[in-house]
């Protein structure tokens, strides 16, 4: 039986997706959704195949075979910039963010706001960025200052504010506690169980087992190209996901956890 977050249409679903680097296949038939705020954990090691599709579902990669549907239509998504345009933002671990610019132009760049003349409105942007960023932290201050001088927790918000700003409905996060301390960990996660509630739909790829049982509706495992195993957060524990991330199978005698089928 689905979850209530699940009775709408998936915000995104990828079907069927295949990519190839010669003879190498790094995403192999992979099927994915998504839906109105939930979260979808998408695990692996390195190698595995979840940032490939993740970068197809961004418009950095093109898929060489398979759909993707966003609201149920088919989309061709070339760049990310298609993706933008479908609401579909990816916060990079690395976070895309210009050290020695501050927050207002980090969250503007390449779509900076301008005056009637065709010059940037510096003052609209600070006043813009002032609002989003204290949306999300009321004690987000420092904002002139180059963002090479905050803290890994700012710079996350700066990341989310611009894809919440630019009204992105699917977020593709990539390790977005990785390199945080205890309490900035906890304010990402809080961000993101605020986005959930707002009905934004969330991919984490994480390898943090504990972000993934407290942020996650579901979880997806991938292994060698494929979907090895997708469930509900409360029908696996650490183990099982584990077992699926080195092996690609469940334990042996596996039976669901929680009741659920």
């Amino acid at each position: 039986m689905l979850d209530s977050v699940q009775t709408s249409q998936p915000l995104v679903q990828m079907d069927k997706i295949v990519k190839t680097f010669g003879g190498i296949h790094a995403v192999e038939g992979v099927s994915a959704d998504l839906y109105p705020g939930e979260v979808v954990g998408v695990l692996g090691h390195n190698g595995a195949g979840k940032s490939c599709l993740m970068r197809i579902l961004s418009g950095a990669m093109r898929a060489n075979s398979g759909e993707i549907r966003v609201n149920g239509q088919p989309v061709d998504m070339k760049s990310p910039q298609d993706a933008r345009e479908f609401g579909i933002e990816t916060i990079y671990q690395t976070l895309a963010l210009a050290n020695h610019l501050d927050a207002p132009a980090n969250l503007f760049m390449g779509r900076e706001l301008k005056t009637r003349f065709g010059n940037l409105d510096e003052r609209r942007m600070l006043s813009e960025a002032t609002v989003a960023l204290r949306q999300l932290n009321p004690n987000f201050k420092n904002l002139r200052d180059p963002v090479a001088r905050l803290s890994g927790g700012q710079r996350q918000v700066i990341a989310i504010a611009r894809a919440i700003y630019f009204q992105a409905k699917i977020l593709i996060m990539d390790e977005p506690t990785a390199a945080l301390g205890p309490s900035e960990t906890a304010m990402v996660a809080d961000l993101i169980m605020r986005l959930k509630n707002d009905g934004i739909g969330i991919f984490l790829i994480s390898h943090d087992m504990h972000d993934v049982f407290e942020l996650c509706d579901r979880v997806m495992v991938m292994n060698k190209g494929r979907n090895v195993g997708a469930f509900r957060i409360e029908e696996v524990n650490k183990d099982d996901i584990l077992s699926l991330i080195v092996k690609g199978t469940l334990p042996d005698g596996w039976k669901p956890r929680g009741g659920t089928s």
